[in-house]
């Protein structure tokens, strides 16, 4: 089956593929079958999406209802350029190449025999174009020159401790000084080569991010994490740099360049896995000008338009993606988390204007701001939102809005000036008296 064929390939939530370290997608073909012509009993591969990245050709469904499908560049014994002739002038595109397979059918590299697996372009495509590009990949062999996965735990193994001291092993305490010693001089080294100048820090970005990603795992796994000794400015400070680290960049953005025509809708499912880390940590809501601002830095010199920003997101209904864009009536623009429910954040409200001070003198949107975790402006959105409900009433006074409960409900117009001793009525008359 073309299941066992290939090799399987992990998805995020927005149905793009998880790159291996150092991996780098290149370029995107939509509607290609995938078939075996020596072999009719593997299943065809039907209208998928094609990635082409610097270690693999990946396979996705385009309805993302199953998962990868990946085959290595390394298992890629030659590759056929699409023929020429009459007859391929009426019928799809096709191009050949030539995998390893293991001797129970797997492509692999170094196989024991070889199979001739077909790509069949269906879709408005330039075959000669994609041969090139598919050409390039492979002769430049970027696969071999991956790194390798740093070990679980931030270790270093002992082949590696060999290596960085100079092919002699050194024990005790001067040997763990020596070698952090000299890991942070070659550190200091490379970020000294990626700021000489534009060009080396676009030559080196990649080699930056995955820098930058060791170092918060050092971060997270450092002396703090084993002892409690740690003062509130160290985890303060540990928290702003790895807030810094989380934001130094994308290692493969989707370009205009790879995507071709379908350049929205993998920067739009893009998006949506990026987001995820900011809407934890701004409460389920962030501004759409503020993902703007953090996508773009986390792109690097790849920016894009807020045209575009805004047609990646107008799309997400299109997909089964966790994240949704946002109008609130008065045009703010929003991204959320489809978790984020507007009936937990009423009541939350509702728990702050029902407290003693708030009963007698309302609430601001930077109070609310501070009970939900988001930006004062977005708070003031949900405040008025609650107002619509018949939640909330408003006063707007030369100091701003304040917002207090609702008693104008509990208010019996047959018995209005009958105080109530009980329900938010009852609360509200012991706060002001209490000030009285």
């Amino acid at each position: 089956m073309a299941g066992r064929l290939l090799q399987p390939v992990e998805l995020t939530a927005s149905g793009r593929p998880v790159f291996l370290p150092g991996e780098v997608e290149c370029a995107l073909q939509s509607a290609v079958d995938l078939e075996c012509e020596e072999n009719p009993n593997v299943p065809t591969i039907k209208c998928s999406l094609l990635i082409l990245t610097t270690n693999r050709l990946i396979f996705v469904d385009e309805s993302c209802s199953t998962g990868g499908r990946a085959i290595p560049l390394a298992a890629v014994v030659h590759l056929f350029p699409p023929k020429k002739s009459i007859k391929s002038m009426f019928a799809s595109p096709r191009i050949r190449v030539q995998v390893s397979v293991s001797p129970d059918g797997r492509v692999v590299d170094k196989g024991s025999r070889s199979i001739v697996l077909t790509f069949v372009l269906r879709g408005k495509h330039d075959p000669d174009a994609f041969y090139g590009r598919v050409w390039e990949v492979l002769k430049s062999r970027s696969w071999e020159s991956s790194a390798p996965a740093e070990p679980s735990g931030g270790e270093l193994r002992e082949a590696d401790v060999a290596r960085l001291s100079g092919g002699v092993r050194m024990a005790g305490v001067s040997g763990i000084l020596r070698k952090e010693q000299e890991i942070w001089e070659s550190t200091d080294k490379s970020l000294q080569e990626a700021f000489h100048d534009l060009n080396a820090l676009m030559s080196k970005a990649k080699e930056m991010v995955q820098l930058a990603e060791k170092m918060r795992q050092k971060l997270l796994l450092g002396p703090g994490a084993h002892s409690g000794a740690a003062n509130d400015e160290d985890i303060g400070s540990k928290q702003e740099m790895q807030d810094w680290l989380l934001s130094v960049g994308i290692a493969s953005p989707v370009t205009k360049e790879s995507a071709g025509a379908l350049y929205h809708q993998q920067l739009s499912r893009q998006l949506a896995d990026f987001v995820k880390i900011p809407l934890e940590r701004s409460g389920g809501i962030i501004a759409l000008i503020d993902v703007y601002c953090l996508f773009n830095r986390a792109r690097g010199t790849e920016l894009i338009s807020p045209e575009d920003l805004l047609q990646a997101c107008s799309i997400w209904e299109k997909f089964d993606v966790p994240v949704m864009l946002r109008k609130f009536d008065s045009g703010v623009m929003v991204i959320q988390s489809k978790a984020h429910s507007d009936e937990e954040v009423f009541g939350r409200i509702k728990t702050l204007v029902l407290r003693p001070a708030a009963l007698r003198t309302g609430v601001s949107a930077s109070d609310a701001a501070i009970t939900l975790g988001i930006a004062p402006a977005l708070a003031k959105e949900h405040l008025l939102n609650a107002e619509s409900k018949g939640l909330l009433c408003r006063d707007v006074s030369p100091d701003g809005f304040r917002f207090y409960v609702n008693l104008y409900k509990e208010i019996d117009p047959r018995g209005i000036y009958q105080v109530k001793d009980h329900g938010q009525y009852s609360s509200w008359v012991s706060a002001t008296a209490a000030v009285g």
